[in-house]
């Protein structure tokens, strides 16, 4: 048997066209023995980094196994060697074969290649028509590390400069980038292959002769036999004779022009049976039924075969599998990762140069520098310090990162200066010297260069809002002094080691937060400054999870809809723990061996059903599409295709086609790019929109960043728990621990935010108690109080964790980190090794070992959920500026928390009931008031935004504002068309603002009017515009004359109508609605609003999900908004209604009966209170209706079910006003009768009086005033 390599091979970052994992092919070819394997996807090399580190993990396991065989094998022929003779080579024998086995696949060499296109015109700049989409075929191999640069730069110019429908190259990049490439013609989509069908014989001569020509001995002619031999599959038999017919010339070309051919299998999946599998991911890439007669079809013998079937297909020419061999024989192993490519920071001549620092320093000057610790003591041995220098990049490198570092150090003490004073305290002094001593020898300097260049860019030259900091950098004094972070680290107790550990190199990794409408600017700023090809996102790869492998297979094959939704919900998002209390991780093999349900169907005798669920197992975790990361951006010192394969992608923000990295995030450092996150965070967009409202309605200029830290009025919000429309302490959950906590420090809202998440939310409730002395702080040891007195004795952050183990048991700085990362990941071993240390280290001094052992288990127990301090303070900072902004500027930061929500309708109502509740109304936009967006009037209330009403564009509301702003408020409609460019404030425009009550400032019109016709029969609206049309048209007349103003006739102003059709209230409401997406000036549901809240059980979004509710009565209320009706497939009426309430809306179906029954109450525009039961499907297990069993309008429920209302009033909590509003709000008339529940608990008083008036009506202003004020509650019947 012929040895053989496969060389052209499709995993599945061959989007939806490969199938095959590369751990199951690596595992595959391993397994066969086979020497190497390629990989080989179309137009892209996504998938080489995953095969080279999976590969890298199985070679370096078999190496570690091949040492270790060895050392035992020569153990053997040690003179103590106690085996007998027979036993020893028994031994022998089986360590020998041992070791065979693993140096083979210690020898396994993974080849990195792609399957080009190849511009069928030799110019991949033409983009004209078919001809020029996609391209001829072609397969490259890196053979060396020059060849994977060289392939890489085609792949990334194929993306860059060649895409059209596909990604090309041509023959021009081929020939510059040829060196170190081996190339293969490929299969029939090759150039030969496709020239010798169409009978240009001729031409694929010359094609032979130019690859000849430029790759050499290391060009191939590749022979493919894909023959089906098995009658019953449905495959592709035309390709066979095709490739017959082909091989039969390309035997021929090689003998004429002296060309080695090889045999190839074109694989695309793993094994035989997943052929099936392939097939259905072939139909969801073109869109295609499997029983579709003209879908696309493979041969289905495309897997990856071993070197047995390799040698049965290819039996009559052996030379072409051995040809494999030879290749994979010219393979150079090499690594194509590599060590942080550090992009240069442009440090200012005038404080020095890198040629200048050639000169003044010796190598040996620097070798002392960057081996010594910060005070210049010796901590490494020769070896190790030139080892370590050797990392770093070699004394040349050092040159350029001493000179970076003593720049970072220059600007790091000017910014200390002004954030700590001068001089310096020694504890500032020691630290910014230990960290810039860090930054330097890690070889980082320029990093944090770059960095503070680009906020200070943001900062000073784009107006773009820069977030206090993120994660671990927050433990950065260097950054806090440069103006990276905003939060003292020291002050807070953060930690730089929680962000570098100077124990081990690892990538600074700091995350920065934009203001949404500000990131783009600086990372085009950054991209200017570095170079559009020295920049990149990077790729995301979106994979086919559980339920959307389920949906794929389940729509090719025509499993009906309802059947593969059912499917779906039984799949939880989490699987039942097994019984060693872990949760297996949730995939569909899983899923069924939990679920009996679908159990039952991959055994249902319905063979669609099981097929469904077979081949979505089989594709489940495939590669589905491609994205770019959010915040993820690569700067890099050279051109970005120098290192990695690029590929573009469209920026969904912007639209722009926008340079990926073809390796993810998670793997992309380690080939030398550096990765910095650049993120929008909304609520930084938020605060900018407050200051701005705050300039604009009371002209101060507020420094959010410059707000003191202990304000009254803000501590009280959050002790009120009134955080709506706050950043992170929003939730209702949150609002009750608030409340109960009542916090008074800046660290109280540090530990809350760590502390509120699940894990350590248990621990809330104990916090609590002790701040209030309701339970006593303890301290297992006194001096753990230093860094356990603000959380009050209990352990809430990994920083604390990393302090108190240096306090405890002098751990070094790098091994305090290294207890955090063991601890939080639960890495066993890695604790085991540690505790002795701790323990020692504890009683040496003078701690006794069952408390040390104490705390460690404490910490053991907390440290999973231990969260990272620096994160908690510059987040909670956040939260405590709009927290500020909220109680000190509320109309303000309100009218700026709806204007970043204009899409989110449900959210600005959220926030128009919580403004209401503070005493801000929200108004409907005006034409004399209104901004673009929300803001405040002068009466401190907020204002819809001109913006904000659909139908008028941005160049309306630039004009209008523009014309108000330059010559005063409009006086009148006709004052208005008269001043405006009735170009960009159309017909629609004028419309639309009238509708929405834009005009109703202009007490003279109402907004029927506008729309009525006059005693001519003309709309009051046409006639409005033509005479501003008129107007503006003899203005220009006039001033073009010689006579000016005095010349001009005056146009006549319209009629405006008297008689006119009022809307009513629902009508006008349903208008507005319909303009600017909520109830601006009241709701058609107000009346009931007590119905809505107390009688219904459930509110109208609940209709979108009924299964809770199973076999339940449930009541609901609203008012019906649209009716879509229709008949079914057999013939029966249905119709499905809209039911909208405050919460939102919901849909009810009905059929039949049912419908004929019930429709007459569904018009649009009725209130409804409806009864209905939640039962069961009998046929469709798991699918719910909803059976109404009674429906009423609101008018009659509010009459009839609220005969008594009952306040309770403590006398306690109310007020003389409180008192005097209630009796206000009592005074309309109604049929409920009123009763008093009068209650002084300081005295046991309690009493219940009937009042003596006739009744009262509830109305939502009483109940809202009710709900609003301590010391009054109420209860109906």
């Amino acid at each position: 048997m012929e040895d053989f390599v496969h060389l052209h091979v499709h995993t599945q970052y061959s989007i939806l066209d490969g199938q095959a994992s590369i751990p199951a092919l690596v595992d595959k070819a391993i397994g066969n023995k086979m020497r190497g394997m390629a990989v080989t996807d179309h137009g892209n090399m996504m998938g080489i980094k995953e095969f080279y580190n999976y590969a890298q993990k199985v070679i370096g396991k078999a190496k570690g196994a091949l040492a270790a065989a060895k050392a035992e094998f020569d153990a053997l022929h040690a003179p103590d060697c106690a085996l007998s003779p027979e036993e020893r080579a028994a031994k022998e024998e089986e360590l020998t074969k041992t070791i065979e086995k693993q140096q083979r696949i210690a020898d396994f060499k993974p080849i990195f290649g792609c399957e080009a296109y190849v511009a069928r015109r030799g110019d991949k700049t033409l983009r004209e028509g078919k001809q020029d989409q996609s391209g001829w075929h072609l397969i490259l191999l890196a053979k060396n590390e020059k060849g994977y640069h060289n392939l890489v730069k085609i792949v990334s110019r194929s993306w860059v400069d060649g895409f059209y429908m596909r990604p090309r190259t041509d023959h021009k990049d081929l020939e510059t980038y040829s060196e170190g490439i081996i190339c293969c013609s490929a299969c029939l989509g090759g150039e030969i292959p496709q020239k010798i069908l169409k009978g240009r014989i001729e031409e694929a001569e010359q094609a032979v002769q130019w690859f000849k020509r430029v790759f050499g001995d290391d060009y191939y002619l590749e022979l493919q036999r894909h023959k089906v031999t098995d009658p019953s599959i449905n495959a592709n038999r035309e390709t066979y004779p095709l490739q017959e017919q082909v091989n039969k010339e390309l035997l021929a070309l090689a003998a004429k022009y002296g060309v080695k051919t090889i045999c190839s299998n074109d694989c695309h999946f793993v094994n035989e049976e997943n052929a099936e599998a392939h097939d259905r991911l072939i139909c969801l890439s073109t869109g295609k039924d499997l029983n579709d007669p003209t879908r696309m079809l493979y041969t289905k013998q495309e897997w990856f075969k071993t070197r047995e079937e390799m040698n049965a297909v290819f039996a009559d020419l052996p030379e072409t599998l051995r040809n494999t061999c030879e290749i994979c024989d010219k393979i150079e192993t090499y690594s194509i990762d590599h060590a942080p490519i550090m992009p240069n920071f442009a440090i200012p001549e005038d404080f020095g140069t890198e040629e200048q620092y050639r000169q003044r320093l010796t190598e040996e000057q620097l070798y002392d520098e960057f081996t010594q610790d910060e005070n210049g003591n010796v901590v490494m041995s020769r070896e190790e310090g030139l080892s370590k220098i050797k990392k770093l990049g070699g004394f040349d490198k050092l040159y350029r990162i001493k000179l970076e570092a003593d720049y970072l150090a220059k600007l790091a003490y000017e910014g200390a200066k002004k954030r700590y004073g001068d001089p310096l305290d020694e504890e500032t002094s020691e630290r910014i010297k230990f960290e810039l001593h860090i930054m330097k020898t890690m070889g980082f300097p320029g990093y944090f260069l770059i960095v503070q260049d680009f906020i200070r860019a943001a900062r000073e030259e784009l107006d773009v809002s820069v977030g206090p900091g993120r994660g671990s950098a927050a433990g950065s004094c260097v950054a806090y002094c440069l103006g990276i972070t905003q939060i003292d680290p020291i002050k807070y107790d953060l930690l730089f080691e929680r962000f570098l550990n100077p124990d081990r190199i690892s990538l600074p990794d700091i995350d920065v937060d934009f203001d949404d409408d500000g990131r783009g600017r600086v990372l085009n700023w950054v991209t200017k400054k570095y170079g559009e090809d020295n920049v990149a996102h990077i790729i995301t790869y979106g994979t086919m999870a559980t339920k959307l492998a389920l949906k794929d297979v389940a729509r090719v094959q025509k499993l009906p809809l309802d059947v593969s939704n059912r499917l779906c919900k039984l799949i939880p998002d989490k699987l039942p723990e097994g019984p060693d209390g872990k949760a297996p991780k949730l995939n569909l093999k899983n899923a069924i061996a939990a679920i009996p349900e679908l159990r039952e169907a991959e055994c249902s005798p319905d063979p669609v059903m099981r097929d469904t669920l077979r081949y979505a197992k089989m594709l489940e975790g495939n590669v589905r599409n491609t994205g770019v990361h959010a915040c993820g951006f690569i700067i890099c010192r050279d051109n970005i295709s120098d290192w990695v394969p690029v590929s573009t992608a469209e920026d969904k923000d912007t639209g722009e086609k926008v340079q990926c990295t073809q390796y993810e995030g998670k793997v992309i450092e380690e080939t030398g790019l550096i990765k910095m996150d650049f993120l929008g965070l909304k609520t930084l967009s938020i605060i900018k929109e407050a200051l701005e409202n705050i300039r604009e309605s009371l002209g101060i200029e507020l420094d959010i960043d410059r707000i003191p830290i202990d304000d009254p009025a803000t501590y009280q919000l959050f002790c009120d728990g009134r955080t709506i429309g706050t950043f992170q302490f929003e939730s209702a959950g949150m609002q009750k621990y608030l409340r109960e906590l009542q916090p008074s420090t800046f660290e109280d809202l540090i530990a809350m935010n760590a502390l509120y998440r699940p894990g350590p939310m248990a621990y809330i409730p104990q916090f609590i108690a002790r701040k209030h002395g309701d339970e006593p702080i303890v301290y297992d040891l006194p001096c753990m109080e230093k860094y356990l007195k603000d959380t009050y004795g209990i352990t809430v952050y990994q920083e604390q964790v990393m302090l108190l183990s240096r306090l405890i048991a002098n751990f070094t700085r790098g091994e305090s980190d290294a207890l955090r990362k063991a601890m939080g990941k639960k890495l066993i071993e890695k604790l085991n090794h540690m505790y002795p240390k701790f323990i020692s280290g504890g009683k040496a001094n003078g701690h006794d070992e069952k408390v040390l052992e104490k705390i460690w288990d404490d910490w053991r127990a907390f440290a999973s959920y231990a969260f990272n301090k620096s994160h908690a303070t510059c987040y909670s900072w956040v939260a405590y500026q709009t927290a500020y902004l909220k109680a000190n500027y509320p109309a303000q930061y309100m009218a700026g928390n709806m204007s970043r929500n204009l899409s989110n309708i449900n959210e600005i109502m959220k926030l128009m009931d919580e403004s209401k509740s503070m005493g801000v109304r929200t108004l409907g936009p005006d034409i004399n008031e209104s901004h673009a967006k929300f803001s405040v009037n002068h009466e401190g209330n907020i204002r819809f935004g001109l913006a904000a009403v659909k139908g008028v564009g941005e160049s309306a509301v630039e004009c209008i504002i523009k014309e108000r702003n330059e010559n005063g408020p409009y006086k009148s409609v006709f004052d208005l068309v008269e001043r405006v460019n009735l170009s960009a404030c159309n017909r629609k425009c004028l419309e639309n603002l009238a509708l929405a009550g834009a005009f109703d400032s202009f007490e003279t019109m109402k907004r029927e009017q506008f729309f009525a016709k006059n005693s001519r029969g003309e709309v009051f609206m046409d006639t409005l515009l033509r005479y501003g049309v008129r107007y503006q048209q003899d203005l220009v007349t006039s001033q073009n004359s010689l006579f000016g103003a005095t010349d001009m006739a005056e146009a006549t102003k319209p009629e405006i109508p008297e008689e006119y059709e009022q809307w009513s209230a629902l009508e006008r409401l349903n208008r507005e609605r319909e303009l600017i997406s909520v109830y601006i000036s009241g709701h058609p549901l107000d009346d009931y609003s007590i119905i809505l809240t107390d009688v219904c059980s459930n509110h109208a979004p609940d209709l979108a999900d009924i299964s809770p509710y199973k076999d339940k009565d449930i009541t609901v209320g609203g008012i019906v908004t649209s009716v879509r009706t229709g008949q079914t497939k057999t013939g029966k009426p249905y119709g499905i209604v809209k039911l909208e309430d405050y919460d939102g809306a919901g849909e009810i179906a009905l059929f039949g009966d049912d419908w004929a029954r019930h429709s007459g109450y569904f018009t649009i525009g009725n209130s409804l209170f409806i009864t209905a039961h939640v039962e069961e499907r009998h046929w469709k297990p798991g699918n719910y209706d909803l059976r109404i069993t009674k429906i009423e309008f609101l008018s009659d429920v509010k009459e009839n079910k609220i005969q008594r209302i009952t306040f309770t009033l403590n006398l306690d909590e109310l007020d003389d006003i409180a008192a005097q509003d209630l009796s206000t709000h009592l005074q309309k008339a109604g049929k409920t009768e009123l009763y008093f529940n009068v209650r002084e608990p300081k005295r046991s008083f309690n009493v219940t009086l009937r009042s003596q008036t006739p009744g009262i009506a509830v109305t939502k202003e009483l109940v809202d005033f009710v709900k609003e004020t301590p010391g009054i509650s109420y209860k109906l019947n």
